[in-house]
C-alpha cells in the first residue's frame, strides 16, 4: 500500500480540486482526458493511504467529507505556496537574497523605517524581510554575529569587527538628562551633582547583547534603577515619574516644550554620540556584487541626508524609494 507521501502529489491535489468544482468523477476525468475508473483508482488510492473516506458515493454526486474538504483547504494552500516558492527561485537567481534582516536599534524612528520597508515591497522582491529590534551593543553585536544583514543605529565609536563597513546616520546626536515635573529632581537645586541623582532611580535601556557583553551608560555606583528593554519604555517610563535619565533630544524636546519633561542642568559632562549603519562586507567585495540586491537597495536608501536624519527623529521628510 502506498504512504501518504506517495500520494499526496501536486497532481493529486489538482485532482481533487477538478472533482470538487465539476461535482462528479466522470465530469472530472473528462475534464482530465482520463476515464472514470482510472480517476477512481487514484482516490482510492489516497484513501486507503491516508485512511480516510474523502468522497461520500451515495449518489451520483461526488461530494467531499469533512476530511475531504480539510484535505483540499490545505492542498489549495500548498498548491499555492509551490507556486509562490517556484517564482521566487526564479527571482533570487536574478541576484536577490533570499531574506535580508535588518538590526535596528531602539533609538530608531520605527514609523520612518517601516515606511523604507514597505517602499523595499514596492520593488516586489523576492527577499523575505525581516526586523530585529536591539539595543545599545547589541545592535552591532547581531551583525557581527551573522544575526543580521544591515544594524542600523550602530555606534559609530564601538570597535568594528573585520569585515564590516560603517556610514553615519546624522550629526552627533545630543542627549538631555530629563525627569517628569512631578518628579523631586525637577525642584532640585541646578546643576545636579552626582551624589544628587545617585539617590534617585534611573531608568535604563538593557543591552540586547548576550549576558556577560552588555554595557550600560549614564548609571552610577549603587543606583537603584528601573530597567527597560527599549527607548520607547524609557521615555514613557520618564514622563511617569518613574526614575530619571538622559534621553536623546530629539525624542525629548517635544515633551519638553509641552512641559510634559523637565531637562536638568547637571555637572557631569553632557552625553552625545555618533550613530551609524553597518553592513557586511568580504574584502575586494562592493555591496553591488552579485547577490546582493537586497542589501544594495538598502544602502540606495540610506543614501540621502534626509532620510538617515529622519531615522533618528530629527525630521519627517517623505521617503522615495531608491531604483535597483
Amino acid at each position: 500500500m502506498l504512504n501518504p507521501r506517495q500520494v499526496l502529489t501536486p497532481e493529486a491535489l489538482s485532482m481533487l480540486q477538478h472533482i470538487d468544482h465539476l461535482g462528479s468523477f466522470a465530469s472530472a476525468a473528462r475534464a482530465m482526458g482520463l476515464v472514470p475508473s482510472a480517476l477512481s483508482y487514484r482516490v482510492r488510492q489516497m484513501e486507503e493511504a491516508l485512511d480516510v473516506l474523502l468522497f461520500t458515493r451515495a449518489s451520483r454526486q461526488a461530494r467531499l467529507t469533512e476530511a475531504g474538504r480539510e484535505l483540499l483547504r490545505e492542498g489549495q494552500r500548498l498548491l499555492a505556496e509551490m507556486d509562490s516558492i517556484a517564482r521566487r527561485v526564479k527571482r533570487v537567481a536574478t541576484g536577490w537574497e533570499s531574506q535580508f534582516t535588518v538590526a535596528y536599534d531602539s533609538i530608531i524612528d520605527t514609523a520612518v523605517l517601516m515606511e523604507m520597508c514597505s517602499d523595499f515591497y514596492t520593488q516586489a522582491p523576492p527577499t523575505r524581510l525581516r526586523l530585529r529590534h536591539e539595543t545599545l551593543s547589541g545592535t552591532l553585536f547581531s551583525l557581527s554575529a551573522g544575526q543580521a544583514d544591515l544594524a542600523i543605529g550602530v555606534d559609530m565609536q564601538m570597535s568594528p569587527a573585520q569585515g564590516l563597513r560603517f556610514a553615519p546616520l546624522g550629526a552627533m546626536l545630543q542627549f538631555v538628562f530629563a525627569v517628569a515635573p512631578h518628579h523631586p529632581l525637577a525642584k532640585s537645586p541646578q546643576p545636579l551633582s552626582d551624589a544628587t541623582i545617585q539617590a534617585h532611580r534611573a531608568v535604563a535601556v538593557a543591552d540586547s547583547v548576550p549576558q556577560g557583553q552588555g554595557v550600560t551608560i549614564g548609571l552610577l555606583a549603587g543606583q537603584d534603577v528601573f530597567t527597560v528593554p527599549s527607548m520607547a519604555l524609557k521615555l514613557d517610563a520618564q514622563l511617569r515619574g518613574l526614575g530619571a535619565g538622559f534621553l536623546p533630544l530629539t525624542l525629548a524636546k517635544p515633551h519638553i516644550d509641552k512641559g510634559e519633561l523637565v531637562a536638568c542642568a547637571v555637572l557631569r559632562p553632557q552625553r552625545s554620540g555618533q550613530l551609524g549603519y553597518a553592513w557586511r562586507e568580504a574584502p575586494g567585495e562592493s555591496a553591488e556584487v552579485a547577490n546582493r540586491r537586497a542589501l544594495q537597495w538598502w544602502l540606495n536608501a540610506l543614501s540621502p541626508v534626509h532620510t538617515r536624519t529622519a531615522l533618528l527623529g530629527e525630521s519627517r521628510d517623505p521617503i522615495t524609494a531608491p531604483s535597483v
